[in-house]
């Protein structure tokens, strides 16, 4: 068992072995909904109750997981644009879909923020995790739009219809238990399992073309 940390750098190194091993314990299990901070504190090291010295509960310990999320996309997306012009609306969503996909964790986090992350933790957690996130996605549409031939507002549209679908899509990709028990028993409804990258690609690009068209007419 580790010691306890003492120093500002020995505690932001624990702190960030807990995310790496909450990150973990979800691609393990399938999904952050059965990770917990037993299992995460015991994964990362640390005492049983050394968790709690870094987050007040499980809920802001995936916020922060999610926040870190956003800065990883944020840099992926910069990483597949930055030697790039002229990108067309299409190709741009091909490159939010397979910089997000990329990231499953963070996908599988977006609808648990919207659903609860956020409203689970304190005001100033929830305004430090809104600030982040705001201003990543904001870097995210200044890549975008160096690079594309798309304006900010179609980006921005875009971006919102890409963490909206990522997150339902992801669910509806990865079943819990008793749904994955279903559908091998009904065979016919296992259609609703999406196969999450591609359906996410082309729910994209339809709307990338499609908001060129339609504000090309206004």
């Amino acid at each position: 068992m580790r010691e306890r940390a003492r120093s500002a750098e020995d505690k932001a190194q624990r702190s960030a072995d807990l995310l790496t091993a909450a990150e973990a314990l979800a691609l393990e299990l399938g999904g952050v909904r059965f990770v917990t901070v037993a299992a995460v504190t015991e994964r990362a090291g640390l005492h049983r109750t050394g968790a709690r010295r870094y987050y007040a509960s499980k809920e802001e310990l995936l916020l922060e997981l999610a926040e870190r999320g956003w800065g990883q996309w944020r840099d992926v997306v910069q990483k597949a644009t930055a030697e790039r012009l002229g990108i067309d609306a299409a190709e741009v969503a091909i490159i939010l879909a397979e910089t997000i996909a990329s990231l499953s964790v963070f996908c599988d986090l977006l609808s648990h923020v919207a659903m609860r992350l956020e409203n689970e933790v304190d005001l100033d957690r929830a305004r430090r995790y809104k600030g982040t996130a705001t201003a990543a996605h904001d870097e995210i549409v200044s890549a975008l739009k160096r690079a594309s031939t798309m304006s900010a507002v179609q980006i921005r549209v875009l971006m919102a219809t890409t963490v909206t679908a990522a997150g339902g899509l992801w669910q509806a990709a990865h079943p819990g238990p008793t749904l994955a028990a279903l559908y091998r028993q009904e065979p016919t409804w296992a259609h609703d399992a999406l196969d999450f990258e591609p359906r996410l690609t082309l729910i994209l690009q339809a709307t990338a073309i499609g908001l060129g068209q339609i504000l090309a007419e206004q």
